[in-house]
């Protein structure tokens, strides 16, 4: 089966984006850097993305072009013969399943409030019935069914095409709407009148603020968000690797790839601090934050309601960007293990993935009771990827990359830095053997800790 190739660099590098962008850097960034000092935060959080997140990236990006392979394959084309390496592609295949399990319940609400504020129905509701909304649409199954099912099957149909036709194309029009329209909410956003008090406690360090919290527990949730952020350890950058060409060296393409991330997560920040201080809402409010907070906000701003429109579209591109994205990276996997044509494995894993989201959407009502860990459905399968399988994974890809028994310091660099642009250096290779296997280890030990703790 001839292995698809993107029609553009262009294309490539926004696909890589829009899977690494989504809920957690629109929303999750903005109230970790509020609970944890503002700006300083983020200046460790993008000292964090450059140490951590680059060499990583390039590591699964060479992977994948060097196997031409989806990552339930690709270990088999670069492992020493006799080696279980590949045991971890099927891994990554189930982390990929399980992130869409959950993931596109979320999606499904950011889609049903960006509906429901365009048909004017938070408009006149004070703090608490639009608190009353949210938890309303969490119980609303029939809601919740329609809105993620709709959410794959759209994944579904993208996907259905060709690479270049289908995803490539969807998703270049839908990652410059989505910048399109951050840019204008920034911008509205820091105009606002008592926007000034929020833009200090985002830009302005404030040495005051981190001493109280603790530099080492901003240092942790940095480089937690910074790993993260990036859906890194599952392969899905891997499978954007195998679809690109040979002309340009990969960790150039990958500073490309975590710039458009981080001015992503850099300009949320810009929507909300701001407009928390216009409104005087607590930015560390967390997941109230969007689904409760801001509609009020919006209710209260001039024009509000389109607005408040525009910014659930915002969320709804953001999360449908890594839903396509994931998605694609199941349809390669299955078609690499079945040979089936694109549209056959699209809609096969689509109509799977639809019965495995129910499990999700339903912990919210007939399956509430069900607890795991102490945790309820989603928050488990959120924690088997976050906390477990995107750090072992990352640490996998980390060590098979460096170690003489994995693919090796030497293959890894030769594919890595093959084409123009920024190199991998020689004096990279003891910081990329030690360090980065240690910081992972690092954020994976103490991510259980803090849990069972």
């Amino acid at each position: 089966m001839e292995r698809e190739k993107l029609g553009s660099r262009l294309g490539f590098i926004l696909l890589s984006a829009g899977c690494a962008i989504g809920i957690g850097n629109v929303w999750k960034f903005p109230y970790i850097t509020g609970q944890n000092g503002g700006a300083i935060f983020v200046l460790v959080y993008i000292a964090c993305l450059i140490l951590l997140g680059l060499p990583v990236m390039s590591m699964e990006f060479a992977m994948g072009r060097g196997a031409q392979k989806s990552p339930v394959k690709m270990y088999q084309e670069l492992e020493p013969k006799g080696s279980k390496w590949h045991i971890h592609g099927y891994l990554a295949m189930a982390g990929n399943i399980i992130l869409l399990m959950c993931y596109c319940t979320i999606a499904g609400w950011m889609i049903q409030y960006c509906m429901d504020t365009a048909a004017g129905k938070f408009a006149g509701l004070d703090a608490a019935a639009v608190g009353n909304m949210f938890g309303a649409m969490t119980q609303n199954t029939g809601a919740m069914v329609f809105y993620t099912i709709a959410t794959v099957a759209l994944a579904t149909i993208v996907c259905s095409f060709s690479l270049q036709g289908g995803l490539e194309r969807v998703t270049k029009w839908m990652m410059l709407a989505l910048l399109s329209i951050m840019v204008v909410l920034a911008i509205n956003s820091c105009l606002l009148d008592g926007a000034a008090e929020g833009l200090s406690f985002y830009l302005k360090p404030n040495p005051a603020a981190v001493a109280e919290i603790g530099l080492g527990n901003v240092i942790v949730a940095a480089m937690n968000q910074s790993f993260f952020s990036l859906s890194l350890g599952i392969g899905s950058m891997a499978i954007f690797g195998s679809y690109l060409k040979k002309d340009r060296s990969l960790m150039g393409e990958a500073v490309n790839v975590i710039c458009l991330d981080t001015f992503v997560a850099l300009t949320a920040g810009l929507i909300i601090f701001p407009a928390c201080s216009a409104f005087g809402v607590q930015a560390e409010a967390g997941p109230p934050l969007v689904f409760i907070t801001l509609p009020n906000i919006f209710n209260n701003m001039a024009g509000g309601r389109l607005w408040g429109c525009l910014f659930f579209l915002f969320m709804s591109f953001a999360a449908l960007s890594t839903v396509f994205a994931v998605f694609e990276n199941i349809v390669a996997c299955v078609r690499d293990l079945t040979n089936w044509e694109r549209k056959k494995a699209s809609w096969i894993c689509g109509i799977c993935l639809m019965v495995l989201c129910m499990p999700c959407v339903l912990g919210f009502t007939v399956l509430s009771h069900v607890q795991i860990l102490g945790l309820s459905i989603m928050d488990f399968e959120d924690f088997l990827v976050s906390n477990i399988l995107l750090p072992v994974g990352s640490l996998v890809f980390a060590i098979f990359c460096v170690c003489r028994y994995g693919w090796g310091w030497k293959n890894y660099t030769a594919e890595a830095n093959t084409g123009s642009g920024l190199k991998v250096q020689g004096w990279m290779r003891w910081y990329m053997t030690w360090v980065v296997p240690v910081i992972i280890t690092f954020i994976f030990v103490y991510g259980l800790y803090n849990f069972f703790k």
